[in-house]
């Protein structure tokens, strides 16, 4: 038996718990019923849902969710097209989502998956500072599709923290 404060209380009846409980206007939990005796503890069980949920709900607020967008690339994209598409997905990988980038052949391409191989690495190669391949051009069907995973932020070195010395 645990008391509310977090004492030991020390080995009781359940009738006994119950009644301290009851005393002092608590509910009596079990916290660990596969143990030998059973523990229990006093507390407000209401007071203490409420604040797990407002833990799980911090908890949710701050974290991140990763979204995959998808840049779409032809055979025969043409120069300001491609820096375009490079500057879709530097945004993209700023904000910390996932590129998925492909190439979709059509009609007599196919025989060309060699130059698809070559525009995929252009574009590795423009953004080569701002993320890492996370899966390599692949050929799936009519497609070549490729993962790009954005760099995590740089880490000042040792010495270096920004401040100026004085």
């Amino acid at each position: 038996m645990i008391g509310e404060d977090g004492s030991q209380l020390g080995i009781m009846q359940t009738s006994a718990a119950l009644d301290q409980a009851l005393n002092k206007n608590l509910d009596l939990v079990k916290i660990a019923p596969q143990a030998t005796p059973p523990v229990c503890r006093i507390m407000d069980y209401g007071k203490y849902r409420f604040e797990q949920s407002k833990r799980e709900k911090e908890a949710k607020k701050n974290q991140k969710t990763i979204d995959i967008k998808e840049i779409r690339l032809s055979l025969n994209i043409d120069t300001h097209d491609f820096d375009t598409k490079v500057g879709h997905a530097k945004r993209f990988l700023g904000e910390g989502n996932k590129v998925k980038v492909s190439i979709r052949f059509r009609g007599r391409e196919m025989a060309h998956a060699s130059l698809g191989h070559g525009i995929m690495k252009r574009f590795v190669d423009a953004l080569e500072q701002y993320g890492t391949v996370e899966r390599m051009p692949k050929l799936e069907g009519r497609s070549m599709v490729m993962f790009m995973n954005a760099k995590p932020p740089a880490k000042p070195a040792a010495g270096e923290s920004g401040e100026a010395s004085k």
